[in-house]
């Protein structure tokens, strides 16, 4: 089931970026393709038509919550093992287990700022020396037989800061799979992303770094329920009209 603004963000999602590109092709497309569904006009009517019942309320119900990072993740455009398009509400202030965590992801992203503004850092993995900071390196994956995140740790690491950049409403940013970065919400406002994970190939896990102290070993996934995920999107219809 699909109403018309469903059915042309999946034609986006497809038409732009299937195939198999080169990585740094389906980054700049990827960042191309959230920034035109990320208009807060077109985003708008896409929110609240799936808040209406259109899509796949059920599904992606299954795939949405609280992320230990600390923003509410909402799957609005599940393409499968492809293309995964979610709105991020970013809470002010929210404690969170990871919310200090330079991690990377299994695919390229591409990210869309459509209210408020995000600070985001860059790190590499380095050998030591002036200017690089100790960290806990883990490697995060789903448990087997549930949807919880699995951390195991890897040792110990050393990181160095390579890039600060803040993204206000209306900027776009996308990462190769292996981008090591940390983001959050700097304003005392909800900030609102468009974001985005597409490739044909997916990491088997991802790599989390932290200064802030040992994780647990296995942090709880809890899913929206259909009410609840519906409740979500049309909470966050009224945000995007107040802007």
């Amino acid at each position: 089931m699909g109403g018309r603004q469903v059915l042309a963000a999946r034609q986006l999602l497809t038409g732009r970026l299937d195939g198999a590109p080169p990585e740094h092709e389906l980054v700049a497309a990827a960042r191309s393709v959230v920034a035109e569904l990320g208009s807060p006009d077109r985003l708008l009517e896409l929110i609240a038509e799936l808040a209406s019942g259109e899509g796949d309320p059920e599904g992606c119900a299954r795939l949405s919550y609280r992320h230990v990072l600390g923003f509410d993740k909402l799957l609005l455009i599940d393409g499968g093992p492809r293309h995964m398009l979610r709105a991020h509400l970013w809470h002010p202030g929210a404690g969170a287990i990871g919310k200090e965590d330079i991690h990377n992801h299994r695919s390229p992203l591409a990210s869309y700022v459509v209210r408020g503004r995000l600070a985001m850092e860059l790190y590499d993995v380095s050998g030591g020396g002036d200017g690089t900071v100790a960290a806990a390196r883990y490697e995060e994956s789903l448990e087997v037989g549930s949807a919880d995140w699995l951390l195991e740790p890897a040792g110990p690491a050393r990181l160095r800061l390579t890039h600060v950049g803040q993204y206000a409403a209306g900027s776009a940013y996308a990462l190769p799979a292996h981008t090591l970065h940390r983001a959050w919400c700097e304003t005392v406002e909800p900030t609102v992303t468009l974001f985005l994970e597409t490739g044909s190939e997916r990491r088997p896990h991802t790599d989390v770094f932290t200064a802030a102290g040992p994780h647990p070993g296995a942090v709880a996934k809890v899913a929206l329920t259909v009410d609840e995920y519906l409740g979500a999107l049309n909470s966050l219809a009224e945000l995007l009209r107040s802007s």
